[in-house]
């Protein structure tokens, strides 16, 4: 035992350790790839990996890769490639540090999605797109989707994770309840005599899809509302995948990564897309972005995962401890990929209401989505006509305009929606 004023040591595995838990991981590397064959010209996409956003004295940088497949013409496609970035990051608030601005993606990117689809119909252009849009902060991977675009991602210890949502309607039946309760029908193409060839479609129009944005002449519950989802990557990183339906309606999620294993992302994304014509040739767009997520100073090709063991993909994608501190979001815990947010509904007072993020992150007398600054009393609350008023009370915001407040009531199918033509779009 020591005695009074003695000096005692403390090993020095013990120290390293300490400096270890206390530092800051680096932020991954980021590392692209992009192929696509093109048979009718409307697939296009957005890499950007250097954006800046102030941050106290300095910047910080994040990354974007948007997937646009558009239907019925290119217009939707290159509008929302166009606005889609600027309507999102113009829905966030400034000052905000970097968890706080992690936090408030989820919201942000609903508001965006529906900004950019109402800006857009006004231009009574009759085309769709789907997307797929990811934002990737440190190791916080956000992923937006509407439509049949998929994103994926495959860590370095071999878990596969599915990022966005499908909303093809022959797959969800979810969907098909909400487009019939809001007015619109579900059904296949009617040949003639009975006969019903094709997949589902949403009639008036004949799309296949329950979301996308644009899609004007098919009719409002066609909702531009993406399903978000949001990550915490492993330190030892991974690849991640987007691709339009033409790569998925021939791989699977496995397919695709086996048979690029090993490749840098610029020759795997061409791998992906000549894997995924070879069967039938090319018959649609066929677009893949694929970008490995490595730590700093690693080999851009990937080599084989480490072959999970028993239980490893249960703990590698967990639920995020609501117990721990924001000092813990600072630092990356190794091997384990936590799930942060999730959220697939269609309706705007569930996507944007005070409790997540942090009502105080969004001025109050400012519309919700298209971020119009109102005067009190002048907006209306997103929670006026819900089916709970007890819950969620109308006089609470989030508020909209009364332009942004008719499209909410046309995509719940509370009013008619604009002019309906027929399409053949999918």
């Amino acid at each position: 035992m020591s005695t009074r004023g003695e000096h005692q040591t403390v090993p020095l595995s013990v120290l390293l350790k300490r400096e270890l838990a206390s530092e800051k991981i680096e932020d991954p590397e980021i590392v692209h790839g992009l192929a696509s064959h093109s048979k009718k010209g409307e697939d296009f996409t957005l890499l950007k990996t250097e954006c800046q956003r102030a941050l106290g004295d300095g910047f910080t940088t994040f990354s974007v890769f948007g997937l646009f497949d558009g239907h019925n013409g290119s217009a939707a496609a290159i509008y929302t490639k166009e606005n889609l970035l600027n309507n999102v990051l113009s829905a966030i608030p400034a000052d905000l540090n970097r968890d706080e601005w992690v936090a408030a993606l989820p919201r942000a990117l609903v508001a965006g999605f529906v900004k950019t689809d109402k800006d857009f119909q006004r231009r009574a252009k009759t085309s769709g797109t789907t997307v797929t849009f990811v934002i990737l902060e440190g190791w916080v991977v956000t992923v937006a989707s509407v439509g049949d675009s998929r994103c994926i991602f495959e860590s370095a210890e071999g878990g596969i994770y599915h990022l966005s949502a499908d909303h093809r309607l022959e797959c969800n039946e979810e969907e098909r309840h909400r487009i019939t309760a809001s007015g619109g029908e579900v059904g296949r193409l009617n040949a003639g005599g009975g006969a019903e060839i094709g997949p589902l479609r949403c009639w008036p129009g004949g799309l296949c899809l329950s979301r996308s944005i644009g899609d004007m002449d098919v009719g409002e519950f066609i909702v531009p509302v993406p399903y978000v989802k949001q990550v915490k990557l492993s330190t030892a990183g991974g690849r991640m995948i987007i691709s339009s339906d033409g790569v998925w309606d021939a791989l699977t999620a496995e397919e695709a990564l086996d048979c690029c294993r090993g490749m840098p992302p610029d020759a795997a994304a061409a791998q992906i897309v000549k894997e995924a014509v070879k069967p039938k040739g090319l018959r649609d767009d066929t677009t893949c972005i694929v970008v490995d997520i490595l730590p700093q100073e690693k080999p851009a090709a990937l080599p084989p995962p480490k072959k999970p063991v028993k239980g490893m993909l249960k703990a590698m994608f967990r639920k995020k401890n609501s117990g721990s501190s924001s000092q813990d979001k600072d630092y990356m815990e190794p091997d384990v990929v936590e799930e942060l947010f999730e959220e697939g509904s269609a309706w705007l007072s569930e996507r944007l209401d005070t409790k997540y993020p942090l009502c105080n992150m969004f001025k109050l007398f400012m519309c919700a989505v298209c971020q119009l600054e109102m005067k009190p009393g002048e907006g209306i609350s997103i929670h006026v006509g819900t089916s709970n008023p007890v819950k969620l009370r109308p006089w609470d915001g989030p508020f909209l305009c009364s332009s942004c407040n008719e499209k909410k009531e046309a995509m719940e199918g509370k009013r008619p929606s604009g002019n309906r033509h027929g399409s053949d779009s999918d």
